[in-house]
């Protein structure tokens, strides 16, 4: 099987996007859908089928060389081996049925053209980081899944608050790209190369302090992407995109590239303990913090978004623990329970005209989707035997076996994490789907099939997924860890004894936190809104602590520059070169009187100081 064939995967999702940029509004509306459908589709099957190719150590293939000089060749090459194609199935497959949900929600839209391309080209740009076999071809993606989200999140741009939204996670995440870029020139500077495999070969070699700088650097690009602390504040306010967008951002494209950048560059990151720690304490810290905002939301897209960045804070943490193939079986089953959420939550914003979860109620009526969405919830909160019980539960081990006052101090935010993940579940399904409808459906639409039935796949996968990587506790166990190899991490051993209290705390932590929030919100109440609750509503005031730390000295600092600089210094220089010269030809201008005496007579004088002039110099 010819290795030249992967290029497929990537050039069909950039084909889709191409022929919608160029013809999309022009072609029949189901034409065009069907061509970015079938572009994502395609590559889903290209990836099957090439799957042999990820064998062993996998497979290399060249395209052609982007830049050559005498120091620096960067070719266009992508590499197809366990940890790259467990991520391009689940990338290509996700997306493609998110592509199906977006036919129906979005078939009341105009401009279907531009949102189609902007969705196959951010499927491409996922899949360049992906695929990539060298830094600079994955920072070109990593740049693409950034200003495609900018285009998504603010595709209804004519409502400023949306534009606001796109501009905000676009400049969110460029400073996080800022660190990565300074790592990835640093690399280069050390090594001479921007290879990934040859920067892990060459990587013991670098000095510790080196190692942990360079470790921090890729943490901080990561955080940016992955929306972590402190660069977290971007991913709620990206809820004002189409639903679609939210799926793809939280499933299986841009959230999760921080997670895949660290876990393709462990050999690295690895050899440096102070470095892992800072990922782990981010990822623990994170996953705390969005647990904790989650609670207090009331727009149903704005708690799975705060579920997300949570959820991606265990995979930080997991990376930090040293197993990569705990931080991507959580990434895979995630994938699956939070497009299914996701897409869950858009029907029921499109049948009730609705998004405050305070004002829903009653939708358990939806059958089919109310037990879609449920099998989605149970996975979050890590429902016994679910596929989000079993690779949460692998992070917690991994954490567990280390045995150091550290590690169990972020065990223990992790359960507390754990708890209210649970609580925040349920509290979402009581005030969505339990009792009767608290208002009266305004603007809602009829729920087309083809979102209805993209969920059950879903659902199917999110509640089997933990066949992927079962533990040893559980029978036949570890695929998911035996496919990726070495570029697994560490292995994780623990006694059966520890597996099992492990199972028995977190099953004890799902039944404390659903009989709580049974009591909380079943019956419905109501909510008075407190200090507290404001303060974790508006996550812990994180905007306004940029505003107050950032955005304002910089606007103060900006207001100086303008007035200063631009307006009395460049500005004063310019007006005051003009009035300097406008004086001057008032002078001259009083000089042409028009008469012919007085031009007699400045010749006369003229000449006089001509003579003197040429008699002083004789002389």
């Amino acid at each position: 099987m010819n290795p030249q064939w992967l290029f497929l995967i990537l050039l069909l999702p950039l084909g889709g996007a191409v022929v919608n940029a160029l013809a999309g509004q022009k072609l029949p509306r189901r034409l065009a859908e069907a061509v970015a459908v079938g572009a994502v589709a395609l590559a889903t099957v290209a990836t099957l089928v090439l799957w042999p190719l990820a064998a062993g150590e996998g497979a290399r293939a060249t395209l052609y060389t982007w830049l050559a000089t005498s120091d620096l060749r960067v070719p266009v090459e992508i590499v197809f081996d366990p940890l790259s194609a467990s991520m391009t199935l689940m990338v290509t497959f996700v997306s493609t049925l998110i592509h199906l949900y977006a036919v129906g929600y979005m078939a009341g839209e105009r401009d279907y053209a531009r949102f189609f391309c902007l969705l196959n080209l951010f499927v491409f740009a996922m899949l360049t980081i992906v695929l990539a076999d060298n830094l600079l071809v994955l920072f070109l993606g990593w740049e693409g899944v950034g200003f495609c989200s900018y285009g998504l999140i603010g595709y209804w741009y004519q409502q400023s608050a949306n534009a606001d939204a796109g501009r905000k996670a676009f400049l969110v995440t460029r400073t996080g790209d800022v660190f990565l870029g300074i790592a990835l020139l640093w690399l280069f500077d050390r090594t001479g190369t921007l290879n990934i495999a040859e920067i892990n070969l060459l990587a013991p070699d670098f000095g510790p302090a080196t190692l942990f700088v360079l470790t921090l650097l890729l943490l901080g690009g990561a955080c940016g992407k992955s929306a972590q602390l402190p660069l977290m504040t971007w991913l709620p306010d990206a809820m004002a995109g189409p639903t679609p967008v939210s799926a793809l951002i939280h499933a299986a494209t841009m959230v999760t590239a921080g997670v895949y950048l660290l876990a393709r560059l462990f050999p690295l990151v690895s050899l440096s303990p102070g470095g892992m720690a800072a990922i782990a304490v981010v990822g623990a810290v994170t996953a705390l913090y969005a647990a904790t905002c989650a609670l207090a939301q009331r727009e149903i897209k704005r708690v799975l978004a705060y579920s997300t960045m949570s959820q991606v804070g265990l995979m930080f943490l997991a990376i930090g623990a040293g197993t990569v193939a705990g931080a991507l079986f959580h990434l895979l089953t995630h994938a699956f329970f939070k497009a299914l959420l996701f897409m869950g939550a858009g029907c029921i914003i499109h049948l009730t005209g609705e998004n405050d979860i305070y004002r829903m109620g009653g939708v358990a009526r939806q059958r089919l989707l109310f037990w879609t969405f449920l099998a989605g919830a149970l996975c979050l909160a890590g429902a016994p035997l679910t596929g989000g019980f079993f690779s949460k539960d692998a992070i917690f081990l991994a954490i567990m076996v280390k045995r150091d006052l550290f590690n169990y101090s972020l065990l223990a935010l992790g359960l507390l994490t754990t708890l209210l993940t649970v609580i925040y579940t349920f509290r979402l399904l009581y005030l969505v789907f339990a009792g009767e409808p608290r208002q009266a459906p305004e603007g809602g639409h009829h729920l087309p099939a083809v979102m209805r039935w993209t969920l059950p796949p879903l659902a199917i996968l999110a509640l089997f997924g933990g066949v992927l990587n079962l533990p040893p506790a559980f029978g036949w166990g570890g695929a998911l860890s035996l496919f990726l190899g070495p570029q697994g991490g560490e292995e994780v051993h623990a006694p059966l004894p520890v597996e099992l209290a492990l199972v028995a705390i977190t099953t004890l932590l799902l039944v404390v936190g659903w009989l709580f929030a049974r009591r909380r919100y079943l019956p419905f109440r109501g909510e008075q809104p407190t200090a507290g609750k404001l303060f974790f509503l508006h996550g812990w005031q994180a905007d306004r602590l940029v505003d107050a730390l950032v955005v304002h000295p910089f606007t103060i600092l900006a207001g100086v520059f303008w007035r200063r600089g631009d307006k009395q210094g460049i500005d004063g220089l310019l007006e005051g070169s003009g009035r300097a010269l406008m004086t001057l030809g008032g002078l001259l201008r009083r000089a042409t009187t028009g008469r012919l005496h007085s031009y007699l007579a400045g010749f006369a004088w003229g000449l006089v100081v001509l003579l003197l002039w040429m008699a002083a110099y004789v002389f």
